[in-house]
């Protein structure tokens, strides 16, 4: 789902306001989202999951084509945990 797509449901749902007010909210609680992440919080939303920044380790690896041993740097990922109602939700619809 496209965030242009996200509005437009919502849109539907809230015949009151207009769609640009709508992309406005939208892009407001993105921003708090990404802006929390990068701060290093933990990001809840009750009943979907929660997000949160983890740091890989550095490591050695191999160029399978050259066999050369290649040093990757310590990094930061987003890391995504789906709540339990949500999990279940997804096992029925199996």
């Amino acid at each position: 789902m496209l965030k242009r797509e996200l509005v437009d449901m919502v849109s539907d749902q809230l015949k009151g306001y207009y769609k640009k007010d709508i992309a406005l909210a939208v892009e407001l609680i993105l921003e708090e989202i990404s802006q929390a992440l990068i701060e290093g919080r933990r990001v809840e939303i009750r009943g979907f999951g929660s997000f949160s920044v983890r740091t890989r380790k550095p490591r050695s690896t191999k160029n399978p084509k050259t066999g050369k041993i290649m040093n990757i740097s310590a990094r930061k990922t987003l890391h995504f945990t789906m709540s339990k109602s949500l999990k279940e939700s997804l096992i029925e619809k199996k």
